[in-house]
């Protein structure tokens, strides 16, 4: 192990002088490559120094136990080794899981598309309580949000809405929402007190950066329309609203959150280079949720993730057997437990592949 991680630590080292080569620097794409890369390698780097000065203080407590003759002092010596051994292997299980290659994407932004699916009302209803619960959770990141698009419910919550999620990891820790949620629960609409279920899926995208896909802007049409829903005078007078349609494919992004035409026109176009990534990166996504119980394609968007039940007060996620007792809070935004979870699920499926390798 310390031979590879020696061989890491030298890549380090060569990336950090590489980023101040100006050549390099003159090469933004080059250079913003070689930054996530530095990034990602440093907490491997500063595991290696922690996991080299416990070998080194192994093999020197070793050389004390052979040449030292007071029992006293050889007690003490057998003590810290104990103890150093402990740590050692400690360190080797954590290395070993960061060592794991990590999926490129995890670092970037994310798009979060919630949709209401089956139960009317109570959906839409549903699909707003998942609203808000992501984004007191990305309130506690400190990651900030941006609303894209989104059609209210008739009696409240969302038919449908798409936001923008901006911060460190933000997809790593949000892909594993992908999917149906499904609640369980008395509706405010029904008058017999009778339990129903109802559903929402959610899609969960890595941002498209610039550099990820070349849009050729003669091939999309820009269409303005008066911009609907909350948003003071603005709203049906102005054409500020905007809607891209990418013309080879079909695909259509749309933004009417923003008063000035040109902001939503940037966000629509995020979000059409998002989807236009989408296409290719479903290969990908395809082929891991096949072989990982804890990622759900976003092709299979009726494949159903998690269970709300408001009567038991408990949350089941049914990709990997948990279930906690503690809906209340989950709602109001404590979704890191099961996060922290599936990642652990993840993480274990992944040792897995690389030891059949």
């Amino acid at each position: 192990m310390l031979d590879k991680l020696e061989a890491i630590n030298q890549r380090f080292i060569h990336i950090g002088e590489d980023m101040t080569n100006p050549d390099v620097i003159a090469d933004m794409k080059k250079f913003i490559q070689l930054n996530k890369d530095y990034k990602e390698l440093e907490p491997i780097v500063n595991a290696y120094k922690i996991y080299k000065n416990v070998v080194d203080n192994i093999a020197s407590t070793r050389e004390i136990l052979k040449t030292e003759k007071d029992e006293e002092f050889r007690d003490m010596a057998k003590s810290e080794l104990a103890e150093l051994v402990d740590k050692k292997e400690t360190l080797e299980e954590e290395i070993r899981v960061m060592l794991i290659p990590k999926d490129p994407q995890d670092a970037k932004n994310a798009i979060v598309e919630i949709r209401a699916g089956t139960g009317g009302d109570e959906a839409s209803i549903f699909a707003g309580d998942l609203y808000r619960m992501y984004i007191k959770f990305c309130e506690t990141k400190n990651w900030k949000v941006e609303v894209i698009d989104m059609m209210e419910g008739t009696v409240g919550g969302f038919k449908e809405v798409i936001f923008e999620v901006k911060g460190e990891d933000v997809y790593g820790q949000m892909k594993y929402e992908s999917g149906v949620h499904r609640v369980q629960r008395v509706p405010k609409t029904e008058t017999q007190g009778r339990v129903h279920t109802s559903a929402a899926s959610i899609v969960v995208l890595p941002e498209a950066e610039e550099f990820d896909i070349e849009l050729n802007m003669s091939d999309i049409r820009k269409d303005t329309f008066c911009s609907s829903g909350p948003g003071g005078q603005s709203v049906n007078t102005t054409y500020s609203a905007i809607r891209l349609t990418h013309i080879p494919t079909g695909i259509v992004a749309t933004c009417q959150d923003e008063k000035s035409q040109i902001k939503n026109y940037e966000k629509a176009l995020s979000v059409l280079r998002t989807r236009l990534y989408e296409i290719e990166y479903q290969k990908y996504l395809d082929e891991v949720s096949s072989k990982r119980k804890t990622m759900v394609s976003t092709g299979d968007r009726s494949a159903k993730i998690r269970t709300y039940n408001w009567p038991q007060g408990r949350v089941t996620d049914h990709r990997i057997g948990l279930t906690l007792y503690n809906l209340q809070s989950i709602i109001d935004g404590d979704i890191q437990e099961l996060i922290d979870q599936l990642q652990l699920a993840e993480n274990a499926e992944r040792l897995k592949e690389e030891i059949k390798q």
